[in-house]
């Protein structure tokens, strides 16, 4: 719906935005993610050049004399540590590189922050980074725990890469307050930059310095994301097929018109039946639902292989002495409620719910003080029902009823579905361009549903000619256990941009991609699986100990 928005605003006399930046790539001849292959097998080291006197302000902004955008600095840093701005925490372990900052500004002047980290030991491959929640970044930090890109994690591996806030302050990443105007009207280009631009702009201005740093020509360019960043990256294959040679996408907010507003379902189903399930409560459902469902693929191990074959009932534990009292009827009302997802006021579904055994500490949240229980829905959902639906970012979402909730929803969807949705399922660019695409998603996730990306991925197959042309170029990978962008109960992908390298660089599709759960303190693997690419499900042989990964194999679903 906001795709005319970028038109607006502009100076008399200028290309269009995409003009532009079409025009900056041709003149900085960075060449199209499909087609360069001249200067030098990728992955192989670069002994540092004169390069690395390149690294200065001046040098960059000559080279790239770009429109719209500034080159606030380049410092070659070979000290092996960085602080990030607005960070007292450094980052450690660094490879010399030019770090080099710059400001683009949108149609409307706001301005969008780019960082480019060039190593001065380059593999010859770019890699673009995405973002979370209602941020694009920059993402500067590794965090152990979350299966995402970030500068350092990147650069680490010889990449040059780039990150981008795409306009918006990651400060607002859990509200998305940046999307009203202080007159309270939609900032319409910040939504545009947020939706897609951002990343697209990023990946062409990211390109033209690493193009004008280096003397070798970018060999292969990848992009690497996770929840907003998998959204992101599917964005990326449906609207600008040729900006990477390979996207992974991890748990993508595929749906975020549908999947966003359904995260406030659980707060509201509590809110609304008058019972607040305390944390011991929702641990004793989702103990109870795992017990009865985890040996579905064949080994009992705490983990649900396939959560959609369970229909477990949560009135199965009515009368249940707990610590914070006993299950009642209502609780187990309110527990149904949340797993079922949210429905319209006539018991219509609009979407999916929670999975048994995901865990409910971040849609499903709750506090108790002084003996009393209150919903604490997420920020997200709270954040798009007030600030961009109503446009009002002081709505009191306690307020909201079952029938107000099902209007909402069907606004969500009908306004900014065009801008957001990233549900298009024919990728006949992107595949002719040779592109390929790795999406993975955990089947514990507490905050997007994984059924929605693999109905995409259905829809996907059935647009692109069947299964198996669909897996010539793009694949997904279900983690059992797994929660958002992260191991849980079952392991996330050790390094699925690795598999995809593999996958680009020498045409070795993944079977599987390994997923592993490290001990937090001593790094050590405590139990490794096989993802299999869908529809096989990781089987165990039979023999061997089962937190093993060479123990399984990968094989049909059972029945259901």
């Amino acid at each position: 719906m906001f795709d005319h928005i970028r038109g607006l605003h502009r100076r008399p006399r200028r290309l269009s935005r995409p003009s532009r930046l079409a025009l900056i790539a041709l003149l900085v001849a960075v060449l199209p993610a499909t087609t360069s292959t001249a200067a030098g097998a990728a992955g192989r080291s670069a002994a540092p050049d004169s390069s690395v006197s390149r690294c200065s302000t001046g040098y960059v902004t000559s080279a790239l004399q770009l429109s719209h955008v500034t080159v606030s600095s380049a410092v070659l840093d070979t000290t092996g540590s960085y602080t990030p701005p607005g960070s007292t925490t450094p980052i450690t372990g660094l490879p010399g590189f030019c770090a080099v900052d710059l400001t683009q500004t949108d149609s409307a002047g706001d301005p969008i922050h780019i960082a480019v980290w060039l190593p001065t030991n380059w593999n010859g491959r770019f890699q673009g980074i995405g973002g979370g929640g209602y941020s694009c970044g920059i993402v500067y930090a590794s965090t152990p725990q979350y299966v995402n890109a970030s500068l350092e994690q990147t650069l680490k591996s010889g990449y040059a890469t780039a990150s981008t806030d795409c306009g918006v302050p990651v400060a607002d990443q859990f509200t998305g307050s940046w999307a009203l105007k202080p007159d309270g009207r939609l900032n319409k280009p910040l939504i545009t930059d947020f939706a897609s631009a951002g990343i697209h702009d990023m990946t062409v201005v990211g390109k033209a310095v690493t193009q004008a740093f280096y003397s070798n020509k970018i060999q292969y360019s990848y992009f690497n994301g996770c929840s907003t960043g998998g959204r992101e990256g599917l964005m990326e294959a449906q609207r600008y097929p040729a900006d990477y040679n390979g996207i992974v996408s991890g748990a993508p907010a595929v749906n975020w018109t549908s999947s966003v507003p359904a995260a406030i379902w659980p707060a509201l189903a509590m809110n609304q039946m008058h019972d607040a399930l305390p944390t011991c409560k929702q641990d004793a459902f989702i103990q109870a639902v795992v017990k009865a469902c985890d040996a579905h693929d064949g080994v009992t191990d705490g983990i649900i292989g396939d959560p959609a074959a369970c229909h477990w009932n949560a009135d199965k534990l009515i009368g249940l002495s707990t610590p914070c009292g006993t299950l009642t009827a209502t609780d187990a009302a309110v527990m149904n409620k949340i797993w079922q997802g949210p429905v319209t006021t006539d018991g219509r579904p609009l979407w999916w719910g929670l999975q048994r055994g995901a865990s409910t500490s971040m849609i499903a949240a709750t506090t108790t003080t002084n003996g009393v229980t209150t919903p604490q829905p997420f920020g997200i959902p709270v954040g798009w029902l007030g600030t961009w639906l109503q446009q009002n970012p002081n709505w009191d979402w306690k307020t909201l009823t079952f029938a107000q909730f099902n209007k909402l929803f069907v606004q969500s969807v009908r306004q900014f579905s065009s801008a957001l949705a990233t549900n298009n399922p024919d990728l006949s660019a992107f595949r002719g361009n040779g592109g390929k695409i790795l999406v993975w998603h955990g089947l514990a996730d507490q905050l997007l549903p994984p059924q929605s990306t693999i109905q995409y991925y259905q829809t996907v197959q059935h647009t692109m000619g069947g299964a198996a042309k669909t897996n010539s170029f793009a694949r997904l990978f279900l983690a059992p256990g797994a929660a958002h962008c992260a191991g849980a109960a079952g392991p996330a992908p050790t390094d699925p941009l690795a598999a995809m390298v593999k996958w680009v660089e020498h045409g070795q599709a993944p079977q599987s991609i390994q997923a592993t759960l490290t001990n937090p303190d001593t790094g050590a693997a405590t139990l490794s699986r096989p993802l299999c690419s869908y529809p096989l499900v990781a089987r165990y042989t039979g023999h061997g100990n089962t937190d093993q990964a060479r123990n399984f194999t990968c094989a049909r679903a059972l029945s259901r």
